[in-house]
């Protein structure tokens, strides 16, 4: 790794491809010192297959610093080819390389604020619908209450006290499913806006 720091333009490429090839011939030997670990008497078997396991561990650093080297030689490289082309190109005043395409970006954050405003507005009138059922809920309550109170005094059977109770709970239903369906019409209402 070390040769490879210091070495050239020219032999650069040999010498990354002889480590290579040093980090291959390493694996397949840890493969078969592998198999040879496991062919050890089991009291060094575990202590055969840790040192394995280190040298594995060992050759995959040199692996991955290999591999980050060659990144940041690409990259250096890349820099160095995008620099010169950027020295070496001529510019105009009428070169049309050098517009900036704002047209597209206005308008797309026009309509970015108009949906913004438009879900807001949904937000809002989400808001005052749930404040309306809440104070609908307390009022259905008081009534029903006012009513289980009548029906004591007039003496209704209980059969008609559980027909008005499973009403009631049917209407729960109802309710539930028109926020799911009113929820489900805005999710829409956005993904065809956007």
């Amino acid at each position: 790794m070390g040769r490879l720091e210091t070495a050239d333009k020219q032999s650069l490429h040999l010498v990354e491809n002889e480590i290579q090839a040093r980090i291959d011939q390493i694996f397949s030997h840890l493969e078969r010192l592998e198999i040879l670990s496991s062919k050890e008497p089991p009291n060094k078997r575990q202590n055969a297959k840790l040192r394995v396991d280190q040298l594995k561990y060992d050759v995959q650093h040199l692996q991955t610093a290999l591999r980050n080297f060659q990144h940041r030689r690409y990259a250096r490289e890349q820099q160095e080819r995008q620099r010169e082309e950027l020295l070496s190109r001529t510019f105009t005043t009428n070169d049309s390389d050098t517009t900036i395409p704002m047209d597209d970006s206005l308008q797309c954050n026009s309509s970015l604020q108009k949906i913004h405003h438009d879900v807001d507005e949904l937000i809002g009138g989400g808001h005052s619908i749930l404040d309306q059922l809440r104070a609908q809920r307390l009022t259905l309550k008081g009534t029903q209450k006012k009513i289980l109170d009548i029906a004591n005094m007039l003496g209704l059977s209980n059969t008609v006290m559980r027909l008005i109770e499973k009403r009631a709970f049917q209407d729960k239903y109802f309710m539930i499913g028109g926020m799911l369906l009113t929820c489900a019409l805005m999710f829409l209402a956005v993904q065809y806006l956007t």
